[in-house]
């Protein structure tokens, strides 16, 4: 592995983006709050609303429209005063689009990373565990099947990536809603999250391997580098995959390492868009456990699997889910059906060890670690069964999870339970 070495780095990092669906502002140059360099007013994201289409002509004419995510309405940026008058304007709705921001109470782990050298690690314990293989070396599967990664960008350039990226595109930028082959991830955790799911071990095999090696990487940055963002953005690029697998003519799998406490419409009808197109999107349960009624959004929604987080640690005869992984609802337990605010699958997610923006390797926890191995899983199962639909698929990794049964951890008890969902669904 030819890798030019680079200085010894230790830092700490959020394991998985717990955000409040509803826009924020970004480091460096991405969608935010800035000046307007005409007046030199501040100026915010807002979504706009009108049962008038010719109202909403005229608007969009006054305003640069962002996103059209509603029939009759539009995102863009506008200053107070702006706000002030269309609040006035009987025909028109107009709200400001709320800021997202980290889950303070994500665990973190402090780490090293070395670029340039060798990974420790080949196949992680979450990849051993999730093929059930203790010896294995190597992973394989998920060719013809795109997972695409919506986070903080992804460093196409890793060794241990660079041949799976397909598409890399940038939808946080000022210039433009979506920006083209940019995608660059300053923070880390998206460049993570893609290595857990497809990781292909470098031209010479000498990386790290993720569960489906042989999928195509889409990486869509919807956060900015100090992973936060707007949530129209995030929507947009929802729809956005969406409309490039149907155009494409192939499945995909949506990994979104990302969620909070509270819905979101745009989200919501972006994801429910996306899962009547035929994709299977996937969603980190979140970090607010071990309290029940936790589990963020999407995940939440019925039409995104909940991934809860595994420990690398037994309890009774099996794996642990961790005490940070957020819960559903005990009420629930054992009817096996999915329900909003359910968890659906569990998965390794505690002391990740995984590819590193700087071309390094870190270890990181959190259910935004747990979801890309339920989306590598899913492009490798899908990969062997072409025909199926995205809810065949959905019901076999349910079958999967029932197959080996969680007990360990807050809530985790025999068959369907509020911790761990329906169980750990793995490879055999």
């Amino acid at each position: 592995m030819n890798k030019a070495k680079s200085l010894l780095l230790s830092l700490a990092l959020i394991g998985s983006l717990t955000v409040p669906m509803q826009g924020t502002s970004f480091a460096g140059a991405t969608s935010s709050d800035s000046v307007d360099a005409v007046n030199g007013t501040e100026t915010f994201r807002v979504y706009v609303e009108s049962n008038s289409k010719s109202t909403k002509n005229n608007l969009k004419n006054q305003y640069q429209a962002r996103w059209e995510l509603t029939e009759n309405g539009f995102s863009t940026n506008m200053n107070q005063k702006q706000f002030d008058a269309l609040q006035k304007n009987k025909n028109v709705t107009v709200t400001k689009v709320d800021k997202v921001t980290l889950d303070t109470e994500v665990r973190s782990t402090e780490f090293e990373t070395m670029a340039g050298e060798y990974p420790t690690h080949q196949t992680p314990w979450g990849i051993k565990a999730i093929y059930n293989n203790t010896n294995l070396t190597t992973t394989s599967g998920g060719s013809g099947i795109n997972i695409a990664v919506l986070d903080t960008g992804v460093n196409i350039n890793h060794y241990d990536l660079t041949n799976t990226v397909e598409q890399c595109k940038n939808f946080t930028a000022t210039s433009a809603p979506i920006v083209d082959n940019s995608c660059n991830d300053a923070n880390g955790h998206g460049t993570h999250v893609a290595g857990s799911a497809l990781a292909d071990g470098g031209s010479d095999g000498a990386g790290i391997y993720g569960v489906a090696p042989d999928a195509d990487l889409w990486a869509y940055k919807v956060l900015g580098d100090n992973g936060s963002g707007y949530s129209d953005d995030i929507a947009g690029a929802i729809r956005h995959v969406a409309d490039q697998a149907v155009a494409t003519g192939t499945k995909t799998v949506i990994n979104m390492s990302l969620g909070s406490s509270a819905s979101d419409s745009l989200i919501t009808s972006a994801v429910n868009y996306a899962y009547s197109k035929g994709v299977l999107i996937v969603a980190a349960a979140g970090n607010s456990g071990p309290a029940q009624g936790s589990i963020g959004y999407p995940g939440a929604l019925v039409n995104a699997i909940a991934v809860a987080a595994l420990e690398n640690r037994q309890q009774n005869g099996t794996y642990r889910v961790a005490d940070f992984s957020s819960r559903g609802y005990g009420s629930t337990d054992g009817d096996y059906v999915i329900q909003q605010g359910d968890v659906e699958i569990s998965a390794p997610g505690a002391a990740i060890y995984s590819t590193w923006n700087n071309g390094g390797y870190n270890t990181i926890s959190g259910t935004s670690m747990a979801t890309p191995h339920v989306a590598g899983l899913a492009a490798k199962i899908w990969s062997q069964n072409p025909t199926w639909s995205h809810t065949q698929l959905r019901t076999n990794l349910q079958n999967r999870a029932k197959a080996v049964d969680i007990k360990g951890g807050i809530g985790a008890t025999t068959g369907d339970d509020y911790a761990s969902g329906f169980g750990f669904a793995r490879v055999q």
